[in-house]
This record gives C-alpha cells, structure tokens and sequence, in this order.
C-alpha cells in the first residue's frame, strides 16, 4: 500500500482560519470550461495526500453560475455549488473556457470583485486570466496565459502587464498561469507555498511530475518570422541568408548584396520586416539551433558552429535570453527520442 503522507517542515501560514480545517479551494467553472484545467485543480487540491496529522491537506468545491455546464469536450458535468460557495473559500480558482473572448455574465464579476475586496486568495489558470481582467482584478499587475493568447490579452487590456514568457505569476494572492500544463505547475506552487516543499514533492510525485519545470513559457512559444513573397525587396537576401547562418555575416555583407548603404539597408530592412537585420539573424539562428537539438545528436560545440554562434558559451548566452533555458534541458524536452545526449 502507497504511503500518502508526509511532514510538513515548517510550512508558510495558511489562510485558513482555523489550523483544525483544511484550506477551502473553490474551482469556478462556466459553460464551455476546458476539462483539462479543471482535472488538475480536481488532482491537485482534491488530492488524498494528507498532512502528518492525517488531515487532508485540502477541501475543495465546484461552483459556477449554474448547476450545470457543457465542457469543452461536449460533456455535460453537474457543478454542485452556486457562487455564494465563493465566499466561504480561502483560494478561488477560475477555470478556463474555450472562447478566451468570451465574458462571464455580470453576477460572476461581480463575485470575483467582491472576493477581492474581502482579500482572498484568487488564481486564474490559461485563459482564465480573462475572466480577472474583465473584472479588473488585474490592473496594475503583472499577469500571464497561454503564449497564442497573451498579445490579445494585452491588447483588450492595456492596463494589465502580459509576461509571456513564464510558467505562471505570483502577486501573493493573486495569482495566473500559463497554458494548460503550466496550470499544473501553478497549482503544485500553491501547494508548496501552503505546505512546505516535502508535501508538494510528493504531491507531484503522485502526479508523476516534476515539481519544478526548467524555463518558462518561451521555450514553447512559436515565433516564425513573417514570410516574404519573391517580388519583396529582401527576399533574395533573406534566402541566402537563411542557406549561410553558419557563416559570420555582418549587416555590412547583406547590404553589399541588396546593392544598398549599410544605413539604407538596415532602415528598410526594419520597415520591411518589423526587426533589424541583427535581431533577424539571432532569431533564426535561435531557430536552427532548436531543430538540431530536436532533430541531431550533435554535441553543443558542433551545433554552436552549425547554428553560426561560434561558440557553447555565446549560444547559451543568447539561448538563455531568448528561450529562458539551457539548450541541454531544451533538448532534454523536446528530442524525440530518449537516448540524445545532454549539450
């Protein structure tokens, strides 16, 4: 038999009232709610790991604005709870639905507004974060979603700070998560700022994952760079530069071939392509490097030279600015077959 508890070493204070009650958690569910993120906040905080004392660690609610909803997935769930259960809740979590445009009924802000007010703990996970920034719970702050998701959340919002670059957002208590999976690591945080670092171990090892991922959402994140048709100004540049990345190119060589002044070049190549030629070529070169990592066992100082860094050291450098982790634990997630080598 499975051994579910462990002791809890000092953990940070609970908002629960009482030391004797488990920390109520209420998972805000609407029509449409992604079964995804309501099965993590169903793991992890309906989990039956329990502190030393036997206790469960802590209680947790569906509640939404009716008794029931239609998932994303087209399953119909029943949600037991109105949202006046949100007020006898220490933590709020707000679900997210499959329209990210589409805003709660005026009761749900409402709430969510009045929770605030009462300085409780709330938590948006992916997409959900729309639903406080309609509320205006965001404003002034620094939030996140998923990476397809974070420049419209920018742009209905001017107010709130979009990073889409993290795993999550922690303000104390108010918190957002990236997309989908980065819920999950949202939520195992939570449990380690309740209940110290050995419980929430454990709570992922149940989970079978890690407790901590390396990097944030960047590694993720899709930026191809705008595709420019034969009759554009650069696009005969652009492709042999694309063939010689391995080759150290100055943006004196590329003006050379466009028959321009390196001035003339560089003011509009940005016009053209909404970056200098500079960020261009990192950006690409960034690009390389992460499909010979996904595709190729070739060690760090062969693909450094493949990808026209040069050197480990100056590809770390600006893989870690870009990306926000190491091309060893990059290759580590994303190679397709478990036997490659660590860069």
């Amino acid at each position: 038999m499975q051994d579910k508890t462990a002791t809890s070493p000092s953990p940070s204070p609970s908002p629960s009232p009482s030391p004797s009650l488990p920390h109520r958690v209420a998972a805000l569910a609407c029509d449409s709610v992604t079964l995804f993120e309501l099965a993590v906040a169903n793991d992890v905080f309906g989990t039956i790991i329990t502190t030393a004392s036997g206790g469960p660690l802590y209680s947790l609610l569906v509640c939404g604005p009716a008794p029931s909803v239609m998932t994303e997935g087209g399953i119909r769930v029943q949600v037991p709870h109105g949202l006046d259960a949100l007020a006898g809740a220490q933590t709020i979590v707000v679900l997210p639905t499959l329209d990210s445009a589409s805003v709660p009924a005026a009761p749900v802000l409402d709430a969510l507004r009045l929770a605030r007010s009462r300085g409780q703990r709330i938590v948006s996970l992916c997409t959900g974060a729309f639903v406080l920034a309609a509320a205006g719970l965001l404003d002034g702050h620094t939030a996140t979603t998923h990476w397809s998701e974070c420049a419209d959340l920018a742009r209905q919002y001017p107010r709130v700070s979009v990073d889409p670059k993290v795993l999550y957002t922690d303000e104390g208590d108010l918190l957002t998560s990236a997309g989908s999976a980065a819920s999950l690591d949202l939520c195992l945080h939570l449990v380690q700022r309740d209940h110290g670092t050995e419980i929430a171990a454990k709570v992922a090892r149940d989970l079978v994952v890690p407790l901590h991922r390396p990097g944030g959402q960047a590694q993720y994140i899709e930026t191809p760079m705008p595709p420019l048709d034969d009759g554009d100004l650069f696009a005969d540049t652009i492709g042999w530069l694309r063939g010689h990345l391995d080759e150290q190119v100055t943006v004196a060589d590329l003006a050379a071939r466009a028959a321009m002044s390196p001035r003339t070049f560089a003011r509009r190549f940005l016009a053209s392509t909404g970056t200098t030629p500079l960020s261009w070529i990192v950006r690409e070169r960034i690009r390389l490097a992460q499909r010979l990592l996904e595709t190729s066992d070739l060690p760090v100082d062969v693909l450094a030279r493949e990808s026209g860094f040069g050197s480990p050291d100056n590809l770390r450098k600006h893989f870690g600015r870009a990306l926000r982790t190491t091309p060893q634990a990059y290759r580590r997630a994303f190679r397709a077959t478990a036997s490659a080598p660590a860069a």
